[in-house]
């Protein structure tokens, strides 16, 4: 069956200088793999790539996944950053016999990686961080460079199966 996944983000910009921040192409998502026959599996997955890659576990390792990000937009309102992904990935019912659970359309317990990337006006270089829904908010993120804050992230990224 094919399922989508709405992802949503939002960041509070931070801080008075300019960091030209913007959200990357690339998530990292929990699925429930039916490849491998494992739940829980991170999945990364790059915009614009026809597949994603499973992790996989000690026995298959690494193999590609039949998932992909059909939809990526991300606006800045004010002092707010917003990103809205949609992941599209095959799914069958499966039983994980390491774990003897049964596979779900968007895995027991969900969780999401995003990142981003900026530039320091100040000595002029790149940088990147990343925010996932298991962290303690709320939560700054600064720049390597300068420490200036960029951002701060006061709600977890939202999951919202689709279909």
């Amino acid at each position: 069956m094919l399922r989508s996944v709405e992802i949503t983000a939002a960041l509070t910009l931070g801080g008075s200088s300019f960091h030209n921040l913007h959200w990357k192409s690339d998530v990292e998502l929990s699925l429930d793999c039916f490849i491998c026959k494992r739940t829980g599996r991170t999945t990364g997955l790059t915009h614009g790539a026809e597949h994603g890659t499973c992790s996989g576990d000690s026995k298959t390792g690494r193999h590609p996944a039949a998932a992909r990000i059909s939809a990526f937009d991300s606006t800045s309102e004010r002092e707010l950053t917003i990103l809205r992904a949609v992941v599209e990935y095959w799914w069958a019912p499966f039983h994980d016999a390491k774990r003897d659970r049964p596979s779900l359309a968007l895995t027991g317990d969900p969780w999401v990686r995003l990142h981003l990337g900026y530039l320091c006006p100040e000595p002029v270089q790149s940088g990147t961080f990343s925010t996932q829904t298991n962290l303690v908010r709320p939560e700054t993120h600064t720049c390597e460079h300068c420490a200036a804050p960029i951002a701060h992230s006061h709600d977890a990224p939202r999951l919202r199966l689709l279909t």
